[in-house]
């Protein structure tokens, strides 16, 4: 008897018809995705970086076959190798896909609403940032006609001693993280930044200041001749999910705290926050 054409020599079950083999096919692919997402998730619930051993560990999977995994999603952009400290971190694709993620929040709907408001108001640029693990970063920009050009956009993290953003953060929003990212950002300071917050002790001190004035703002601290005001948001537990940010040259921009831009991106933010169901407490 002629073997079938479509049968191996020596199979002993008849051939796999081609809709079936598709269909398995089809499953590999879906299995595959499921734990390329679950690599990328742990990634995510580590921190954001993680060297192979403790993700695999993390994951329960041989770290042969999560660098299988990680090599994919390095060639997506999801995940970025840093081959100085051997670790994996997120790369700009997980960041993109996260920040879309918190547009939908609340929060950053009310903010972001609120920018191009402001943008007609104080004629400078306008953004919002949020607080990552690795600082604020901005997730949303308007700008009027003749805007700055700055090296800035959306995706772009700040620091938090020598920016408005991240001060409006540390000064109203107390975390473990933010208290890290301080003393590595005082840790790694230059001579000029040192002669501003020596220790910190001189950081908590301006903290308590900008407390007091509600809002924060620098002059010529990050970029020369650019100078910022930014306010913080408030939700109903009175934490800090946004903060949004006025900036413009320092020349013809005012940050004095008393002065209009503030008082304009302060009740802004206040309106946002009282959306949220913020209550301003007795004390304040």
């Amino acid at each position: 008897m002629t073997k079938s054409k479509t049968e191996k020599p020596g199979a002993g079950a008849p051939p796999m018809e081609a809709a079936d083999l598709a269909i398995a096919r089809r499953g590999q692919k879906v299995q595959s995705a499921e734990t390329g997402m679950i690599v990328l998730k742990s990634l995510g619930q580590l921190g954001g970086g993680a060297t192979i051993s403790a993700l695999a560990a993390h994951v329960g999977e041989h770290p042969a076959k999560v660098h299988r995994y990680l090599s994919s999603l390095i060639s997506a952009g999801f995940v970025e190798q840093d081959l100085a400290r051997g670790r994996y971190m997120l790369g700009s694709e997980a960041i993109l896909l996260g920040l879309a993620a918190q547009r939908q929040s609340g929060a950053l709907r009310l903010a972001a609403d609120a920018t191009a408001e402001l943008v007609e108001k104080l004629s400078v640029s306008c953004f919002v940032a949020v607080m990552s693990d690795h600082g604020p970063v901005i997730v949303h920009w308007d700008e009027p006609a003749q805007a700055i050009v700055i090296n800035a956009r959306v995706g772009s993290i700040v620091p938090v001693l020598w920016s408005a953003t991240g001060l409006a953060f540390a000064a109203f929003q107390k975390s473990d993280l933010i208290d890290t990212l301080i003393n590595r950002e005082l840790a790694s300071a230059t001579e000029e930044q040192r002669r501003q917050f020596p220790d910190r002790r001189a950081v908590d001190a301006m903290l308590e200041g900008y407390r007091a004035q509600r809002c924060t703002w620098v002059r010529n601290w990050l970029l020369q001749g650019v100078s910022a005001v930014a306010a913080p948001i408030f939700d109903a537990a009175g934490h800090v999910p946004a903060v949004v940010v006025g900036i413009g040259v320092s020349d013809s921009f005012d940050v004095r705290p008393e002065g209009p831009n503030a008082k304009t991106l302060r009740d802004s933010a206040a309106r946002i926050s009282q959306r949220l169901g913020y209550v301003v407490p007795e004390s304040a």
